[in-house]
């Protein structure tokens, strides 16, 4: 009798565990997607925000500071909520919230209303990704680097769609009807919270009490990757917000084309992120780290030093090789801390990532004021080399 019950339900041949587990980082990296589609708007939004409020560039470094703020710095304020909490809220309605508030900037009276919005907006990105990056992997026992590669792939695909996806909307409908961009975003909260499972607890309660104990332990490696992060960051959040006015106004893109670009050099992105989580099960994250810091400097270089096709090459290829070292950050942190997998997921994709934009995006603004954007922009590819020398102190 037991082997009839084999032939007759075959498919418990494929551990139920498994399917679970495929499932659930199927559904949280679609709605990665969709809310970096999001995150990713305001870089294409900028040209024609500034052709409508007449702001200058450090008020648009302000508009994108505020954006990172809210998007990312405070993740690991949600990041500890839930570790804490355990509800699938966070992640659940993220998309919903930064669809309504991003999708209606055409619609702000002023640019005080357009800070609100985008905070707003920001706010719905940052609930989302310390819960669900902290679950994606949750289940995995080989090859976690490709499975969160898979993740923030789909995040930074979404990320790069973004400027193209708003672009079309305002170039179709008008600044004033981007509203409508929002369908997708609460379409995909309304899958999850229709299939997205419950959270449940990970850690011990004692551990829940104490939240910042087991950080504590592995203080000084955490430090040295928040660092590199925060490094790889200046030039990746930066290029993002800025690119579409450095090729309006430097180049003179027209503001659709330079949308197209920056979705390309995202796009790029995402590939060097998916590589970069494969190849780092294969050689170690270390080695990854160190190919992406210096990697990526020759081809930013020409760049900006290169007119045409061989420029725009340079840029695409930089932006791949950056991103390599996206998710070997996050795992080699959850590896060091897995009790507080949200939190530390939080501290390497949002907080470093936002802090970075919080300080960058507005200085580098404000450079370009005082002296051309071609310079401050250029400037920031120096950032990698220090980040390769420091990645040399991490652990063979």
């Amino acid at each position: 009798m037991p082997s009839r019950n084999v032939l007759v339900e075959p498919h418990e041949a494929i551990p139920s565990p498994a399917r679970s587990v495929a499932w659930s980082l199927a559904l949280l990296a679609c709605g990665h997607f969709f809310v970096d589609l999001y995150s990713g708007a305001l870089g294409a939004l900028q040209p024609l925000l500034v052709q409508r409020f007449r702001f200058t560039l450090t008020d648009a470094g302000i508009l994108g500071g505020v954006l990172v703020t809210s998007s990312s710095v405070m993740q690991p304020v949600y990041g500890y909520l839930s570790d804490r909490f355990h509800t699938r809220l966070f992640a659940a309605l993220g998309p919903a919230v930064a669809a309504v508030f991003i999708s209606a900037l055409g619609l702000a009276p002023g640019y005080g209303w357009l800070l609100a919005m985008v905070a707003l907006g920001g706010a719905g990105v940052a609930a989302f990704h310390p819960q669900a990056s902290a679950r994606a992997a949750i289940g995995v026992r080989e090859r976690r680097g490709g499975a969160m590669a898979a993740f923030i792939s789909a995040g930074t695909l979404g990320y790069a769609a973004g400027p193209t996806y708003f672009s079309l909307v305002a170039s179709r409908l008008g600044l004033a009807k981007t509203f409508w961009a929002a369908i997708p975003g609460l379409a995909v909260t309304s899958l999850l919270l229709r299939v997205l499972p419950h959270a449940t607890a990970s850690a011990p309660n004692a551990q829940a009490r104490s939240p910042w104990r087991p950080l504590l332990a592995v203080w000084k490696p955490m430090a040295l990757l928040y660092l590199l992060v925060f490094i790889r960051s200046i030039v990746q959040v930066t290029f993002a917000q800025l690119i579409p006015l450095y090729l309006y106004l430097e180049r003179g893109y027209s503001p659709v084309k330079a949308a197209y670009t920056l979705s390309l050099y995202l796009t790029c992105g995402a590939v060097g992120g998916f590589l970069g989580g494969n190849l780092s099960d294969r050689f170690g994250g270390r080695l990854v780290i160190l190919i992406s810091m210096i990697g990526c400097v020759p081809f930013l270089a020409l760049f900006f030093f290169t007119q045409g096709w061989l420029s725009i090459l340079g840029l695409l290829a930089g932006g791949l090789i950056l991103l390599f070292t996206v998710p070997v950050n996050v795992v080699m942190a959850q590896e060091l801390a897995p009790a507080q997998a949200g939190t530390v997921s939080a501290l390497m994709m949002g907080f470093a990532w936002g802090t970075a934009g919080l300080l960058f995006i507005p200085l580098t603004g404000r450079m370009a004021d005082l002296f051309s954007l071609q310079h401050a922009m250029a400037a920031l590819t120096l950032f990698p080399i220090l980040g390769f020398l420091l990645a040399l102190k991490l652990p063979k």
